[in-house]
């Protein structure tokens, strides 16, 4: 029988309430589901002691380019030391927001297991924020408290955050947060802890808040996502136990930033969970991944749709038969760039869909159970549903708008838009979607990117794929802009490679072959790039026309 969420929340083990205080109104939170035995967790529980527990001292879990690897023992010796330093001499008491900022290394991921270890509420950002967006995330979490790898701390110095007390780490000065936790420090303010004395961690409850993420939106105001400590197994024991399906000798890779979700439970949570090991890059563009699965045997590969496709042009220069599995989310995986992938590498690409509400993937397949184009299956112990406007299911076949629901849900930081997200008991994801009548849920579009021309809706991701179907074509995003006569017209911008021709006629042969005529293009434009956020999200808003630009085949 499916277990549901309990009313009453358990017993907090924070001091500073800060967070428990502004999260949503019990009748705004989505209706949780525990359908899974492995999902019903203790009352009393602090995931990061569950993270480090288990594995032998002497196995390998994160490996560097530079080979400074990091065993199991080492790691959890570096942790208790950082979290001896934060409530000693730092000051830091469990609920605490503290911000994390660096470039993936392992030092980045040792501070939060530190600061969940130590009770306190981890807010991990991006190393390409700038000022004015970091001084709005401590504003609205109220952090006092970072910890800033110091290559990375000139912006959050010019953020100039009120009360904000910054302690930076991986730098030369004697009150370097390593050196000081290397060191030895006063733990809990009583003198004469040994160095790498075991930390206890935090009695904190299953419920308690262990991190705020902030969605990488492309406009308006930061929204911070409140995750549980039992959110954080919780991912790990649904996507990664029944779909990634890990093992304790593989390698994980990727090149999403841990302060992106989508790393965080790629590169920390899902290898640890397992027992594996991460190689933790801190460039993992395409150009760094392949030479990098080659160098250490990668073997679980995650990254985004885009950069598979980018990796196409040098796969042969590179030895990737360690790979076994790969997944790709953060947005739509074309039906084109998935079998280019599969036939040169006899790899099927697990795609995924996930949000920062939800922290990771909930509808995806592996293996014999991928479908091309599609997303695939409600991950176990989540559930899935296409509905309308009003939250009535719709009928197979006929798109509406995604709807989750499982062991995680959208508690947004003291945010109205609450009540937009959650609606009846369900997650609204933002995105249209069609379920198949064998139950394969399949992308239509993000629900505010829907083109209508001329009464057709179309939607732009399937206008993407057949443009990634030209040999010439090496990303692409499609746009609707507004039409007097049509309401909307469909616009292309499309990324060649390097050399070939910007050719707009003979692109629109190519997809007249491809697609519907009310389908195709009404405009192409060939810029160098696309824009992306930080994370590496399409900003198609920015591909919007002013109402003064030229119109036409546009080649910049």
């Amino acid at each position: 029988m499916a277990q549901t969420h309990r009313a009453e929340p358990h017993r907090s083990g924070h001091v500073d309430t800060f967070a428990r205080e502004h999260l949503p109104p019990p009748d705004q939170w989505p209706e949780l589901r525990f359908d899974l035995p492995e999902l019903r967790y203790p009352a009393r529980l602090n995931c990061a002691a569950e993270l480090l527990t288990g594995p032998p001292d002497d196995r390998p879990v994160f490996r560097t380019a530079s080979g400074d690897d990091w065993t199991y023992g080492r790691l959890r010796d570096r942790v208790d030391r950082l979290a001896h330093l934060l409530t000693g001499d730092l000051g830091v008491v469990p609920g605490n927001r503290v911000l994390l900022r660096g470039p993936t290394t392992p030092w980045l991921a040792a501070c939060w297991l530190a600061v969940l270890k130590a009770g306190a509420v981890a807010v991990t950002v991006l190393a390409q924020q700038r000022p004015h967006e970091l001084r709005a995330i401590c504003e609205i979490a109220r952090v006092r408290h970072a910890l800033c790898d110091v290559r990375s701390v000139d912006d959050l110095a010019k953020a100039e955050v009120p009360g904000l007390r910054i302690t930076t780490y991986g730098g030369d000065a004697p009150d370097d947060l390593l050196t000081r936790a290397e060191a030895g420090t006063e733990a809990d303010g009583e003198a004469g802890a040994a160095p790498g004395a075991p930390y206890p961690a935090a009695d904190t409850a299953a419920d308690d808040v262990a991190l705020i993420a902030f969605t990488s939106g492309t406009t308006g105001r930061p929204k911070g996502c409140m995750h549980f400590h039992r959110d954080v197994l919780a991912i790990a024991d649904t996507f990664s136990a029944h779909v990634l399906r890990p093992r304790p000798d593989d390698v994980f890779a990727g090149s999403p930033p841990l302060g992106f979700t989508f790393g965080l439970g790629g590169l920390v949570i899902f290898p640890m969970r397992a027992g594996a090991s991460a190689l933790l890059l801190e460039q993992a563009g395409p150009r760094q991944l392949l030479p990098a699965v080659a160098e250490h045997r990668v073997s679980v590969l995650f990254t985004a749709p885009t950069a598979y496709r980018a990796m196409l042009d040098e796969l042969d220069a590179y030895d990737v038969t360690s790979l076994r599995r790969c997944v790709s989310a953060g947005e739509n995986l074309p039906a084109a760039t998935w079998r280019a992938w599969h036939d040169r590498t006899g790899l099927g690409i697990i795609n995924g869909i996930g949000a920062t509400e939800l922290l990771h993937i909930f509808v995806s397949a592996a293996d014999g159970d991928i479908r091309p184009g599609t997303t695939g299956v409600p991950v176990p112990g989540w559930h899935a549903r296409v509905q309308d406007e009003s939250g009535v299911p719709v009928p197979d076949g006929e798109p509406g708008l995604l709807a989750v629901r499982g062991p995680v849900g959208c508690r947004y930081l003291a945010d109205p838009r609450q009540r937009e997200y959650v609606r009846g008991g369900w997650n609204i994801t933002g995105d249209t979607y069609v379920r198949e009548p064998d139950g394969y849920f399949r992308y239509v579009a993000r629900a505010d990117d829907m083109i209508i021309s001329a009464g057709y809706n179309i939607a732009g991701p399937e206008v993407e794929d057949a443009l990634l179907r030209h040999p010439d074509v090496v990303e692409a995003a499609v746009v609707g802009r507004p039409d007097a006569h049509r309401g909307q017209v469909v616009v292309a911008h499309a990324v060649l490679r390097e050399g070939a021709e910007r050719d707009a006629d003979a692109l629109r042969a190519f997809l007249r072959a491809e697609l519907a005529p009310y389908k195709c293009p009404r405009e192409i434009h060939f810029p160098d790039a696309l824009p992306r956020t930080a994370t590496g999200k399409l900003q198609r808003y920015r591909l919007l026309p002013p109402p003064d630009r030229p119109r036409g085949d546009q080649a910049g």
